[in-house]
């Protein structure tokens, strides 16, 4: 599971070869996690604290070309 950005109250992570629709994962310092789907930003899954999710959703918004291009590249590896 490589991360792709350290955040304060977070890590933004993907899974290779992943299930479908395409998403990333949030992972929050206390060990609860969200599932958010990257195209509309739509959380799936969600256990972490306000903040967390908050700075996860912001964070997507500005990276949501880089988002999509590494979800493509993880699933030809």
């Amino acid at each position: 599971m490589p991360v792709l950005a350290r955040l304060k109250h977070c890590l933004i992570a993907m899974y290779f070869h992943d299930h479908n629709p395409p998403h990333f994962h949030v992972l929050g310092k206390d060990g609860r996690e969200a599932e958010i789907l990257i195209d509309g930003l739509e959380v799936r899954r969600n256990k972490l604290d306000r903040k967390a999710l908050e700075e996860a959703l912001d964070w997507a918004q500005g990276n949501e070309a880089f988002l999509k291009e590494t979800w493509d590249e993880f699933q030809d590896l």
